[in-house]
């Protein structure tokens, strides 16, 4: 039995409580949010038996294994880091930081300490995209030369409002890191190491620090193109979550709100599987999916040394690297408004 505490009660926590209290042998004892309503609210709906404001008391219970991070983006690797260094194993939801650099930190605290690092990135486990992923190791679409990435969703201002840290560059990160990391991570899982990225970024309508709209352009080591389309403001709710692979022998689009849907599917060659593409559509209530039960499944394995990890920090790490390189001149550009600010304060 894996006992697990979890840190940060907010929106996707109750997708780690469901999948968590799904397994045989694993269980959730013991959650955490600076928020303690929030986190005494969790323990009562998801029948946890400790609840607590101070993060300290799970990293000092010796009875936990694994820690789930589910705290705001930018706070992932300090409580990963934390965890780890208690001798904990580290669970964190995307994306695993939002500075290559501090997953770096949380990579080598990790390695230091000798226990595991996973990132949640649970939409590889979307059927859709599991047999995609099975034609694409076939060898199926021959060369790749185009991948191309939409997600258009809504997100109001009431959402941003409802966390200060939400829509910050350094704790959200912005459209891109937040809304749309599953995405980048998709593209770059099928495309492979890039060579150069191109990016237009803005935030056109939500009054956030972060761009709530953006595109960019990625040519990958093999030659092929890549582009990602993002932005919260789709009138008026979640339209599209895709993802489109052009190959010299295969074409495929996998749609629906969080690639959920295979909507094209033509090989120039013919698979038993391809007359029952039907079965692999879902419709999932949210857009997270239902990919952390399976997720979940394959830590609880890979702790019992029955598995290998689904994605590791080093995994993690690819899609992050190709985020930052998306994001660079928006960080160049927030270091000047940050230290105009400090002197308009007097700081």
């Amino acid at each position: 039995m894996i006992n697990i505490g979890l840190i940060g009660c907010g929106r996707i926590s109750k997708n780690h409580f469901e999948a968590i209290a799904a397994l045989p042998d694993a269980v959730c004892v013991s959650c955490c949010d600076i928020i303690a309503s929030r986190a005494r609210e969790a323990a009562a709906m998801f029948k946890i038996p400790d609840w607590t404001a101070d993060y300290r008391k799970i990293l000092n219970n010796s009875g936990i294994d694994l820690i789930s991070v589910c705290t705001p983006s930018g706070l992932h690797p300090v409580h990963g880091i934390q965890a780890a260094e208690a001798g904990k194993h580290v669970l964190t939801e995307k994306p695993m930081a939002c500075r290559l650099n501090d997953a770096d930190k949380l990579i080598k605290a990790c390695d230091r300490a000798g226990v595991k690092l996973f990132v949640v990135l649970q939409n590889r486990l979307n059927p859709s995209i599991q047999l995609v992923r099975q034609a694409f190791e076939a060898g199926r679409f021959g060369r790749i030369y185009m991948i191309v990435s939409n997600v258009f969703w809504s997100r109001p201002q009431e959402y941003f409002d409802l966390a200060p840290w939400r829509g910050t560059i350094a704790l959200d990160g912005g459209a891109f890191m937040n809304q749309a990391s599953h995405y980048v991570d998709m593209v770059q899982w099928f495309g492979g190491p890039f060579k150069e990225v191109k990016a237009l970024t803005s935030t056109l309508a939500r009054q956030i620090e972060a761009e709530d709209t953006g595109s960019a352009v990625i040519r990958f080591q093999n030659g092929a193109i890549g582009n990602i389309n993002v932005t919260v403001l789709t009138y008026p709710s979640n339209l599209e979550g895709s993802i489109t692979i052009l190959g010299e022998k295969g074409t495929v689009r996998i749609g629906g709100t969080s690639m959920n849907k295979i909507e094209h599917w033509e090989f120039a060659d013919e698979q038993p599987y391809d007359k029952e593409l039907g079965h692999y559509n879902t419709k999932p209530h949210s857009v997270y999916g239902f990919g952390h039960s399976g997720y979940y499944r394959n830590v609880i394995d890979c702790l019992a040394g029955l598995a290998a990890a689904l994605s590791d920090g080093t995994e993690g790490r690819k899609s992050l690297s190709l985020l930052e390189q998306i994001h660079r001149r928006e960080i160049r550009q927030a270091v000047p408004q940050l230290l105009r600010k400090t002197f308009q304060e007097g700081g």
